[in-house]
């Protein structure tokens, strides 16, 4: 069994926040995944969309099935990441008074994504974007 699923998130689009996790979740459990690696991709995957919609021009998330792992890739199209080592201490952020009057932007995204990620990988342009690939062992 091996298929993909992608998902849209536009910047700013608080109201559908979080949609492409629940999706994927709902998906995981239909395919009879561990309710541990689901929460782990649900932690990782609702960051990353969540970093989505504050801090980029909007991208996409993919969730690639395959026999052993999960894949969830998020890529956006956004300012990049100046400086990444900065960006993935805990408590790091960028997001505006705005956003964190909402409750979020609290510097964890990134944070999170890497512990709950069996493997992770970020690689971002300046004013190109930012894409992160995060695998996920099915066991």
């Amino acid at each position: 069994m091996s298929y993909e699923l992608v998902f849209d998130v536009k910047r700013g689009d608080f109201d559908k926040a979080g949609e492409a996790s629940r999706k994927i979740k709902h998906t995981l459990q239909q395919l009879g995944v561990s309710n541990r690696i689901i929460r782990k991709i649900s932690i990782a995957g609702y960051e990353g969309e969540m970093n989505l919609a504050i801090h980029s021009l909007g991208g996409k998330i993919i969730l690639a099935v395959g026999e052993n792992k999960l894949t969830l890739t998020i890529e956006d199209v956004g300012p990049g990441i100046p400086d990444i080592k900065l960006a993935m201490t805990e408590g790091f952020s960028t997001a505006g008074d705005e956003v964190r009057s909402m409750g979020f932007g609290a510097g964890m995204g990134l944070t999170n994504m890497v512990k709950n990620a069996d493997a992770f990988e970020i690689t971002s342009e300046i004013n190109e974007g930012t894409k992160i690939v995060m695998n996920f062992i099915i066991q």
